[in-house]
């Protein structure tokens, strides 16, 4: 039963590649999910003191909803991509490449060629808050080429700075230098439940989809494991699922008795193992 979640999970992060208590909750619970919707609220009203991109402050509501549940947040990951379908071949996906290469000289930049495609990586220079990575690649088997823009961020911290870059125009300068129309953004947290939370595991589950006031779509649940596929007002991004819109995804790990918990969330899906 474990090979065929985790073999879930794999064909969850494939898709993001190619391509994150109910009527008698407690008071805190309650205000969680408040904050976290006068959040949403602000960003439809456009309240908020910078203008970011779509789903770009997804991690802010994530982690105000996790932190408030003392849960310890020890991985994030922000998630850009575009499938850019207007270059005629190869060659132009590489003088494209270039460009970037231009625009980003003080990244490390490799090159990969096989049969099979052609891909250039860039990774931005150590910083102590997050890590930057740009590839553009594509396939040598289509004519004309189908390549992809991806552009992510990850760090281990979710703290002011981490948060704070996010709404920087260097920030919003970065995607504008990299993508050439509207990418498709994915954002997803890891953490772990905190030794005095004792409930078992479809009751954190249950406890975090309230927060997130989520609908259940569709999941998979075991003893140790669940993926919890849902549809919370909180998510303006979304992707197809059957006669549902998907746009939210919750994981969750058991280590066994008096272990502890390792919950991932991503919006629309998750992108980070667990």
């Amino acid at each position: 039963m474990m090979r065929l979640f985790k073999n879930f999970l794999y064909m969850i992060s494939i898709v993001s590649l190619i391509l994150v208590v109910m009527g008698n909750r407690t008071t805190e619970a309650k205000s969680v999910r408040t904050a976290a919707e006068k959040l949403f609220s602000l960003e439809e009203t456009g309240s908020t003191s910078s203008i970011l991109p779509k789903g770009a402050d997804d991690l802010a509501k994530i982690a105000s909803v996790l932190q408030a549940e003392d849960i310890l947040l020890d991985d994030w990951s922000f998630y850009a991509r575009e499938h850019v379908t207007s270059m005629k071949s190869v060659e132009e996906v590489q003088d494209y490449a270039k460009k970037l290469q231009q625009k980003f000289p003080n990244w490390k930049w490799t090159v990969t060629n096989t049969s099979q495609k052609w891909q250039a990586t860039a990774i931005s220079p150590t910083s102590k808050n997050h890590q930057e990575m740009l590839q553009i690649l594509t396939s040598h088997t289509e004519q004309p080429v189908d390549a992809y823009i991806v552009y992510s961020v990850r760090g281990s911290e979710w703290n002011k700075a981490a948060e704070g870059f996010f709404t920087t125009k260097e920030f919003e300068d970065r995607l504008s230098d990299i993508f050439r129309g509207k990418p498709t953004v994915f954002s997803c947290m890891k953490g772990v439940f905190s030794d005095k939370i004792g409930k078992a595991l479809a009751k954190k589950a249950d406890r975090v989809m309230s927060d997130f006031n989520a609908k259940e779509i569709e999941a998979l649940k075991e003893e140790n494991f669940m993926s919890v596929s849902a549809s919370s007002p909180m998510f303006t991004g979304s992707i197809d699922h059957k006669l549902h819109n998907m746009n939210l995804q919750i994981g969750l790990r058991s280590e066994g008795m008096g272990g502890e918990t390792t919950i991932v969330i991503g919006t629309p899906i998750i992108t980070i193992e667990y």
